[in-house]
């Protein structure tokens, strides 16, 4: 088999971000200068990254929405993905946009390597018929689509009804989403690269209905209550949406392919966390 005479690299670029432009330009002048192939996605809003094969690596530029959007389209194709931090807040992108060179090089000569990072895959039945199908890598969600409303739904995993949930909707959460919604709305924080769920309830009126963390391997079957009124969502990854009917089923497992990130040499997760969240002990905490 013949080898690729140098590697592939395309930049993704959010042009929400004003510095997004220069950057993108920087990156492309430092790979060309070292015989690397580069092309460049532009963005602004919603949008449909194309089909783009043989890629050995996507930089994003963005904040963790870029990534999310990036990582839905990428994940199959085994693409690894450096995300680099132009938005606020940044859980997923840890690259800060003055570090990029260093972890870039890094990669390149093979000295840091992406972290696998679970998606979920998502399904909808309706009438035994398979409706829509996708998949996320922070958190499938079902809430009311219109004023707040209490729905009714029932969980089961592995065939078990685990309980009838009356709630302000349903998170089903990956460990990198554990520190999206899922984190605002009471669940455990995990390490992005376990293997596990969590289902987690929105402001049940049930209180005993708590946050559960499953083995990555379980299969969650979420069902629409017959006498559901109220008119639903299902959002994936808060960019996704896909209207749901009473009698509904919503089938989560964990997708075939992880996404691979690609961490920073400068911080841990831990870190991160400590720092985005404010664990000083200080005042501000």
């Amino acid at each position: 088999m013949p080898q690729k005479s140098m590697p592939s690299v395309l930049i993704i670029a959010n042009c929400q971000k004003p510095e997004t432009s220069g950057l993108a330009t920087q990156i492309e002048e430092y790979l060309e200068n070292r015989s690397v192939f580069v092309q460049a996605f532009s963005f602004q809003g919603k949008a449909t990254l194309p089909d783009y094969q043989g890629l050995d690596l996507a930089i994003t530029l963005g904040g963790d929405g870029t990534v999310l959007f990036a990582a839905r389209s990428l994940a199959t194709k085994g693409v690894p993905i450096l995300p680099v931090n132009l938005g606020n807040f940044g859980f997923i992108t840890e690259v800060a946009k003055d570090e990029w060179a260093e972890d870039l090089e890094s990669f390149l000569d093979g000295s840091s390597l992406g972290g696998r990072r679970l998606m979920a895959q998502v399904k909808v039945f309706r009438k035994t018929f398979q409706k829509f199908e996708s998949v996320c890598l922070n958190d499938a969600v079902i809430s009311g689509a219109g004023i707040s409303k209490i729905i009714s739904l029932s969980a089961f995993l592995t065939n078990t009804e685990i309980g009838k949930y009356r709630a302000d909707g349903i998170i089903v959460a990956t460990p990198t989403g554990s520190t999206a919604y899922s984190a605002a709305a009471g669940g455990p924080i995990l390490h992005p690269e376990i293997d596990a769920l969590i289902l987690n309830p929105i402001c049940p009126f049930t209180l005993s209905h708590r946050p559960l963390v499953l083995p990555g391997g379980e299969k969650i079957r979420i069902v629409i209550d017959r006498a559901q009124r109220t008119q639903l969502m299902l959002t994936l990854d808060g960019q996704l949406e896909y209207p749901l009917e009473p009698e509904d089923e919503v089938i989560v497992t964990r997708a075939e392919n992880p996404a691979i990130i690609v961490n920073s040499r400068k911080r841990n997760f831990y870190e991160v966390l400590r720092t985005k969240l404010n664990w000083s002990g200080g005042p501000d905490a």
